[in-house]
């Protein structure tokens, strides 16, 4: 038995290279979402730089908050807000110190609760802000540039990890690949323009599925991919790249939907910024379908991060486990915990 948050949360994201913050009320209902991305500052680069990322979050993050406090009808005396939610990990070091020192001050100033929040936690509550009804249990890929996880929910704020990667996440390996072909970062979509107009049966890359869980394995494509290139230099970018993208959708829905017939699941959900990819969207809905399964893909704004998600993770999280200290520090290397 869990409790039903209430009141209204703000939420502040800046764990990678986007700069966020959004208010949302009763743990469900988006009052204002606001997301200042940094994708023109690391493209030159092919990858984010940290430490680019950091400075960016210190111009950005006021103004990111002020707009999404004023969308919310308040300003910055915080009348109206109940509670402040922030990503503490994982996550770049520099760029969660500048959110949790953030939330912390307005903590203390507005005399309101400070909630950390995990940051892959809060991607699994992202699909709850569109679909309070989902049905339990539910099997989770949550997949981005530094995640790849297949994780079993049995209810907000209770799951248990069924895998995660060995090697590479399905984002890193896209954006290596992307850099690879010369087609640009971030690395996801680059490959979803250009991948329509190539053949997915050009290359027979491999699928790996190692062990006997649900674990997934990405450094082996990639490296199939260089090696391809290299023995035919006049294959068509966009064969390579449709190649590319189905293998990983393969491997990813593979293990996705075993996963879900394993603990026979109810729903099917996407999370994370790899949950935007145009084949993997209409794939796992595909298979969904096929296997009699309920399937939710969040919107694209939902799958990138955002600080939607942390405030429905921070209102359930006060809610259920109480408010953080302001002690709280930053953990690069956070860890999704399984529920007891």
């Amino acid at each position: 038995m869990t409790n039903a948050p209430a009141g209204r949360v703000l939420g502040i994201e800046t764990s990678c290279d986007e700069t966020a913050a959004a208010v949302v009320d009763g743990g469900s209902v988006i009052v204002s979402s606001v997301v200042s991305s940094q994708i023109d500052v690391h493209a030159r680069y092919g990858g984010v730089v940290p430490e680019l990322a950091g400075r960016a979050h210190l111009e950005l993050l006021t103004p990111v908050l002020a707009d999404a406090l004023v969308q919310a009808g308040t300003d910055a005396s915080g009348e109206g807000i109940d509670a402040v939610a922030v990503t503490y990990g994982p996550g770049l070091i520099g760029s969660l110190l500048v959110g949790l020192a953030e939330a912390k001050a307005l903590a203390l100033a507005w005399q309101v609760p400070l909630v950390g929040v995990n940051h892959l936690e809060a991607h699994l509550f992202a699909s709850l802000l569109e679909r309070p009804d989902l049905e339990w249990p539910a099997a989770t890929l949550l997949v981005s540039g530094g995640h790849s996880l297949v994780i079993e929910v049995t209810a907000p704020g209770r799951y248990r990890l069924l895998g995660g990667t060995i090697d590479d996440a399905a984002g890193e390996a896209f954006d290596k690949v992307a850099r690879f072909l010369g087609l640009g970062y971030p690395g996801g979509p680059a490959i979803d323009q250009v991948a329509p107009d190539g053949d997915p049966t050009a290359f027979a890359f491999p699928r790996s599925l190692p062990g006997d869980e649900f674990d997934l394995s990405f450094s082996g494509l990639k490296t199939a991919v260089v090696n391809a290139v290299r023995r035919h230099p006049d294959a068509a970018t966009e064969d390579v790249a449709a190649s590319f993208r189905q293998a990983v959708v393969d491997v990813l829905v593979t293990r996705t939907l075993d996963a879900a017939r394993s603990i026979g699941a109810r729903s099917v959900c996407l999370a994370g910024g790899v949950a935007a990819n145009a084949l993997l969207r209409s794939t796992i809905e595909e298979e969904c379908r096929g296997a009699g399964l309920q399937s939710f893909l969040p919107s694209r704004a939902l799958c990138t991060d955002n600080a939607a998600m942390v405030a429905a993770a921070g209102a359930w999280g006060l809610a259920n486990r109480g408010a953080s200290p302001l002690t709280l520090g930053a953990d690069p290397n956070l860890a999704l915990v399984p529920a007891a």
